[in-house]
């Protein structure tokens, strides 16, 4: 197993050296897959920074294409280099009826973009020696030391389909993936059922009854008993052997709240949100802010149907707990700074809130060298971080650091060439017009289009 120096493979200076941009692929589970960019080029200058129609013609388009055809109520855009102001593109409304136009300060549900958020706390950790990379979590959550293992994936609850586990779960497992643990939205069959009866859920989507079967059930009482009930459940595969989304990164959480003896939010608080100024990132929505969060719909055959209306969201309470997978919310400002915080190696408006070896370890591939043949980012174009996909060493996307959220929207910084990109939008599922594939192939046809000028 490597440990966390050797993870520490791609300086500072590499990185700038390169100068590279995104690759092309198709990845599942929410992953992204992009258009290439020409490499080797410095960051163009432009005449008409200023206009940001002008600069980004192909986002433009698209943000005007499913906002203005009706697709989507609303669509923002915001596109950044280095740590200048982003430019941002914004067009209608908070719902399909009106609620007001939207723009940098409107509130939207990141969902899985909340996974980088963690995972970059989970680096603040390891630097200041609080957990190790390759720690066994059983040190800190001891009713994780002795894990069973489903033999047939999704298969039945019995002696028969159990194995004991052939390596603990470590602190790199649960940052990528690679823990063994499910997903309620992923599962099937039986252990599905004890998901959910456990409150091992994804998180605060709807109270609406019709949705109830399709995100889980009722949440644990706390983040304490959430990791409490999970350890007392089987693991979907062998740990550090593939990697299967899930709820790792909430159990994450649980796991820095013991070893910095602060509630999880309160950590994410003052270590990130604080420093970064984003002042609209939470896990609930405040009720003098119910005017600024847009509407969530789900689309069946293009219909949308309402799921979670501003006036009457689940955000509005205070969840069970902060699910570090799935729970937040955030602005388009506000997920940009902390994608400027992490272009800045560490710093933002000249104040440092990771190290530049935090920043540079968690954008780097953490994938343990346990993976089996087969399955997911083994490519060789992309890796797995902190939380976020990474662009892998040697290819056109040295520098790339991100991931998506299930309602649409897109989060990404590229290291190499000081560039931010996000997309906010909302509707359920995420996959449904592609966004998590075309938004970061259509920035960088603009950037090719910048640099040929």
């Amino acid at each position: 197993m490597r440990n966390d120096q050797s993870a520490f493979s791609l300086s500072r200076r590499q990185l700038l050296r390169r100068g590279v941009g995104f690759g092309a692929g198709a990845l599942g589970a929410g992953a992204l897959g992009a258009g290439a960019f020409a490499a080797g080029l410095p960051v163009p200058a432009l005449a008409d920074a200023r206009d940001p129609m002008r600069q980004w013609p192909g986002v433009s388009a698209m943000v005007d294409d499913f906002v203005g055809s009706g697709k989507l109520p609303n669509m923002i855009a915001t596109l950044g280099w280095g740590q200048d102001a982003p430019h941002v593109i914004a067009k209608g409304h908070r719902n399909y009826t009106g609620g007001g136009a939207v723009g940098p300060d409107t509130i939207y549900r990141i969902y899985s973009m909340t996974k980088p958020i963690t995972g970059m706390a989970a680096m603040i950790c390891i630097d200041e020696g609080l957990i190790a990379l390759d720690q066994p979590i059983a040190d800190i959550l001891p009713a994780f030391a002795k894990m069973q293992v489903q033999v047939e994936y999704d298969g039945a609850i019995s002696p028969d389909n159990l194995e004991p586990a052939k390596r603990p779960i470590t602190i790199r497992h649960l940052l990528t993936h690679t823990a063994g643990l499910g997903y309620s939205i992923v599962q099937q069959g039986p252990i599905r059922d004890l998901y959910s009866d456990a409150g091992i859920v994804p998180g605060v989507v709807t109270d609406l009854p019709f949705a109830q079967s399709i995100f889980g059930g009722e949440a644990a009482p706390s983040l304490a008993e959430f990791a409490d009930n999970l350890a007392q459940l089987p693991l979907v595969v062998q740990p550090g052997e593939r990697w299967t989304y899930s709820v790792s990164l909430d159990l994450l959480g649980r796991i820095i709240e013991v070893v910095s003896g602060q509630a999880f939010d309160a950590f994410l608080q003052q270590r990130i949100f604080d420093p970064c100024g984003m002042d609209s990132t939470s896990f609930h929505v405040a009720a003098k802010d119910a005017e600024r969060l847009v509407a969530n719909y789900f689309f069946r055959t293009d219909i949308p149907f309402p799921l979670d209306l501003p006036e009457s969201s689940v955000y509005l309470d205070q969840p069970a707990f902060p699910f570090g997978g799935a729970g937040l919310v955030s602005t388009a400002r506000d997920y940009d700074r902390f994608l400027q915080m992490l272009a800045g190696f560490g710093v933002i408006d000249g104040r440092r809130v990771m190290s530049e070896r935090a920043v540079l370890l968690g954008t780097s591939d953490l994938m343990p060298d346990t993976l089996v043949p087969g399955g997911e980012f083994r490519s060789g174009e992309f890796g797995y971080g902190a939380g976020g996909l990474v662009g892998l060493q040697g290819t056109q996307n040295a520098g790339l650091f991100g991931w998506s959220g299930a309602a649409g929207t897109v989060g990404m910084v590229n290291l190499a060439l000081g560039l931010r990109l996000n997309l906010m939008v909302q509707h359920m599922p995420g996959s449904l017009y592609g966004l998590w594939e075309s938004f970061p192939r259509t920035v960088a046809q603009d950037v090719a289009a910048m640099r040929a000028q």
